[in-house]
């Protein structure tokens, strides 16, 4: 998995490549690269508590880790954190640069683990779930619209794409799950710690969301209730940043945010929300 250097501001300097005519071809631009062990934890978590049922329920419980960087890590850590829970699981990291990919022959395993090249059209494979983290931070937002229109629509029947930003160490991520007819949530995910304030995930937020984060659009709303609600559990603060996190979110709830998923995960630092209440209007 990799971020970009530039800002999430810059527009890019290439437009996104499309499918060749007459032949396959990788859709996409390569990445820096940077990957670090256990970055990828939150949302493999979250995969771990909210998506196993799917895997478990489709006949060919195939994953794709899609720009797993320079380094085979995360994608490794994914197929080990789900492989107790699914049998028969296959996962397949993706990259669009072949040497990184000749790179991390060594961790082939198959039908288990497999790597491959390939782009936003999948290499061909129709996964059940699909793991693409920091690989549209440099696009701009209409192509990185036209990147999850072509990675939906490459899912098996039933199939989920999860498609988020984190920081280098993973202490902040947020994600957008999505499935053959569009965005179903937002989540947001965080070392509680390390936060002044919810809102300082704004800058992890997607490419579909960063630049509508401004008043009168659903997100900012949405941060700025979740900031309210922050500062009124201040007084839990003793009892540790995760409880002020767990009262905020439960604030948010009762003033009629859509939240979902389980509850236990609140206190672990994450709330997702569905994408109704935060889409750009």
């Amino acid at each position: 998995m990799s971020d970009h250097t530039r800002r999430a501001s810059l527009p890019p300097t290439r437009k996104t490549p499309r499918l060749a005519a007459g032949r396959a071809r990788a859709m996409g631009l390569p990445t820096r690269g940077t990957t670090n062990a256990n970055r990828l934890r939150r949302v493999d978590r979250w995969i771990v508590t909210t998506q196993v049922a799917r895997l478990r329920d489709a006949a060919r419980p195939l994953v794709v880790d899609l720009g797993y960087g320079a380094s085979a890590v995360t994608t490794l850590e994914l197929a080990e954190r789900l492989t107790p829970e699914v049998a028969g699981l296959e996962v397949v990291g993706l990259e669009i640069d072949p040497e990184r990919v000749a790179a991390v022959a060594e961790h082939r395993d198959p039908p288990r683990v497999d790597f491959r090249v390939g782009g936003f059209e999948l290499a061909g494979l129709q996964p059940v779930l699909v793991r693409a983290f920091n690989v549209l931070r440099q696009y701009d937002e209409e192509s990185a619209a036209r990147a999850w229109d072509t990675m939906r629509g490459a899912l098996a029947p039933g199939g989920l794409l999860v498609e988020g930003t984190c920081d280098e160490w993973g202490r902040r991520a947020t994600w957008v799950a999505l499935d053959e007819d569009g965005p179903l949530t937002l989540t947001l995910a965080a070392r509680v710690s390390d936060l002044d304030r919810p809102s300082d995930l704004a800058e992890r937020l997607p490419k579909a969301l960063i630049h509508h984060n401004v008043p009168g659009q659903p997100v900012h709303r949405f941060l700025t209730a979740f900031d309210a609600a922050w500062a009124s559990a201040a007084g839990l603060s003793t009892f540790g940043p995760r409880q002020r996190w767990a009262a905020a979110v439960e604030t948010l709830a009762d003033e009629g945010w859509p939240l979902v998923g389980p509850t236990r995960r609140w206190k672990h630092g994450e709330v997702s929300v569905r994408w109704s209440a935060v889409a750009p209007v």
